[in-house]
């Protein structure tokens, strides 16, 4: 148990203690994808769903959900997020909803946390929005493009 970090000595569930770490620089990049059917995709285009504007809603929820990410990832520690970037697009070729998000602070633990957190929340916002006419709708392909920052370095993913 001692190369797990959550970990305490009589092996439960437990905060890293992050006080003695020095503040630094961080941000992270996250993307989801939304596949959809080509019914639904021309809905969303077209601003005709009952509930409103899906990638502008989905772009709020996801902001919302990389705030509340320690509230609902348990050994999460809150974090003073410096900014939230979403990025969220129409595939045609894919016929999907392109997500991607940038989290950003200066503090003692990362924010990869945050930046998937606000894709999957922006993700299962569209999902909700348009489940009405599909139910049949994939939320795919979620995963950290990048962070900087801490005693862990920089991570790139290599994607094709």
């Amino acid at each position: 148990m001692n190369d797990f970090t959550h970990f305490n000595a009589q092996g439960r569930a437990k905060m890293v203690d992050v006080g003695e770490k020095d503040p630094s620089q961080r941000q992270a990049v996250a993307a989801a994808q939304v596949l959809v059917g080509r019914q639904t995709f021309e809905r969303i285009r077209s601003g005709g769903m009952k509930k409103g504007d899906v990638l502008t809603v989905a772009q709020v929820a996801g902001i919302m959900g990389a705030k509340h990410t320690s509230a609902l990832i348990p050994m999460c520690h809150p974090v003073a997020v410096n900014g939230i970037d979403m990025d969220l697009w129409l595939d045609e070729e894919q016929c999907s909803v392109e997500i991607r998000a940038t989290v950003s602070c200066s503090g003692r633990t990362g924010v990869e946390m945050e930046a998937l957190t606000a894709v999957s929340t922006a993700a299962l916002t569209v999902y909700d929005m348009c489940k009405a006419i599909q139910k049949d709708i994939v939320i795919s392909n979620i995963r950290l493009l990048r962070k900087t920052g801490g005693v862990h370095g920089d991570f790139e993913r290599e994607e094709a």
